[in-house]
């Protein structure tokens, strides 16, 4: 070897085959992990999943998993008995997606808001998830709702209308599959204001 190929392979080539066997040996060992801890990670959200739906409706024995294409919804469950539906929906808020978990009635009605973690302003936009705004969705009925339908958090209007637009998308989603006779027609607000 000569001077000029030994300093090219101390230089440049020998520091090039290090780094891609330091990077095949980080990428097997991470792919190992992961292969390893990927069931208990599904098995604790689905865990964490079944928490929050029995939280919403306590009676339900279990939860059944219903095909739905909705824009923004993530999980459609069918509760035991005729216990009524939860849908899980989220819409972009100020600071990210804003998630609720929304529990209907077998009567269509709304029985349940849950606004779910969410990364909107700390003591402003968080506030979403306190009771006097959630409470104010309870018994109303699966149709959409207007932003003045509702009392909204001021100083928080964008988290109030992301919250909002995700419990429509919920409804809708839930109209699609427990009552798809219904879809897109109008129907009476809670405030007796009718919604297309």
């Amino acid at each position: 070897m000569t001077a000029h190929e030994s300093i090219f392979w101390k230089t440049t080539a020998k520091p090039v085959v290090v780094l891609v066997i330091i990077c095949i040996v980080v990428g097997l060992l991470l792919g190992t992990t992961n292969a390893f801890t990927l069931p208990v990670i599904t098995a604790n959200r689905e865990a964490t999943a079944r928490a929050l739906y029995a939280s919403l409706i306590p009676e339900a024995r279990d939860f059944t998993p219903l095909a739905c294409e909705a824009p923004g919804v993530s999980a459609c469950m069918r509760a035991e008995d005729e216990a009524g539906y939860i849908v899980v929906a989220a819409s972009k808020g100020y600071s990210g997606p804003v998630p609720v978990a929304i529990a209907f009635n077998a009567d269509g009605s709304i029985r349940r808001v849950n606004v779910m973690e969410n990364k909107e302003t700390p003591g402003l936009g968080t506030k979403i998830s306190e009771d006097f705004f959630i409470t104010q969705f309870n018994a109303r009925p699966a149709a959409p709702i207007g932003l003045e339908d509702i009392d909204t958090i001021t100083g928080a209007t964008i988290s109030s209308k992301a919250a909002l637009a995700a419990i429509n998308e919920a409804t809708q989603a839930y109209r699609s599959v427990a009552q798809p006779n219904t879809v897109g027609s109008g129907t009476e607000t809670k405030k007796g204001e009718s919604v297309s």
